[in-house]
Parts: C-alpha cells; sequence; structure tokens
C-alpha cells in the first residue's frame, strides 16, 4: 500500500474546492473566507478518512480551545462581530458538506445557528436555515471582526498552511 502523501490528497480536494458565500451578514460583520472542500467520486470515503487524519491536529486544537471561545460567546462578542462553528450536515442518501453556522444561541451542549455558506451537494438543508446540533460535532470555530481579522478558524488556516 503507498504511502499517504498530503500533497496527493490536495490535488484531489483543492480542485473541487467550493467558494464560500455567506448570507444575512451585514456590512459590518466579515465572515470567515475559506473555501470548503467537497469530497466526491468512488474514493470519496477514503478520501474523506484520509482527510480527516490530515486535519486532526487542527480540529484537536480547536475543540481544546473551544470552551473558552464559547464562554467568550456566552457573555457577549463586542458589535460587530460574528461567532462560527464548523460542522458538517448530511442529507438522508449520505451526502455531506462541511459548513460555517453562525452561532445564534448556545445551550448546555447545543448549538443552534444559520447555515452561512453557499452548499452545493446537500439538498435537504438551505443557506440561511437554522439547525441546531451538538457540541461533539463541532469541527473548529472562528471569530471575526468587521476589519475582517479572524480567531480559531484552525482548519481554515491549517488547509491554507498547505495551499501555499
Amino acid at each position: 500500500m503507498p504511502a499517504f502523501r498530503p500533497s496527493a490528497l490536495l490535488l484531489i480536494l483543492l480542485p473541487l474546492a467550493l467558494p464560500l458565500t455567506v448570507c444575512g451578514q451585514t456590512a459590518t460583520v466579515a465572515a470567515p473566507t475559506d473555501q470548503p472542500l467537497t469530497v466526491t467520486g468512488t474514493d470519496a470515503e477514503r478520501s474523506l478518512r484520509e482527510f480527516d487524519k490530515l486535519i486532526t491536529p487542527a480540529v484537536k486544537q480547536a475543540r481544546r480551545t473551544l470552551p473558552a471561545a464559547k464562554k467568550r460567546f456566552l457573555a457577549g462578542l463586542p458589535a460587530g462581530q460574528a461567532f462560527y462553528l464548523t460542522t458538517r450536515i448530511f442529507d438522508a442518501d449520505g451526502k455531506y458538506e462541511q459548513v460555517f453556522i453562525r452561532v445564534q444561541e448556545w445551550t448546555g451542549a447545543t448549538a443552534r445557528g444559520l447555515i452561512s455558506n453557499e452548499l452545493n451537494l446537500v439538498q435537504q438543508y438551505q443557506t440561511g436555515q437554522s439547525i441546531s446540533f451538538p457540541e461533539s460535532a463541532v469541527l473548529d470555530w472562528t471569530i471575526t471582526t468587521p476589519d475582517g481579522r479572524e480567531e480559531g478558524n484552525f482548519v481554515g488556516k491549517f488547509i491554507d498552511s498547505l495551499q501555499n
């Protein structure tokens, strides 16, 4: 079996990158600028497993710092800042997309917010739709500021570093 090479996986995944379009944003809130990845084709499950292995350190960092980010959100962010969680949504047929959810409410271990990027594969959801999901499904978090800076976004920054 050939050794897994991150650069080979990127050659497969990067052409499938989908542009991020954020809906319902005011002009004062800058949204994450990542390009979510979609894995398709006959080797999709294997590619997803390899991709998940590749991003594991970034996901661990995001989850380790999530309690402090959650505390900040619950205390109230300054005007113009927005809080996003990254998770995956799935159709009944198994298709999925990794999405940004602009968090509106976080009660206990359940977050609720709006799907904030354009969906290209999953048909059972729509951009702008309100969804709830367990904290255990969070892959990453991002706080954006009006001037375009962001905190968190460990997975997105890791993927960006591989593209450079």
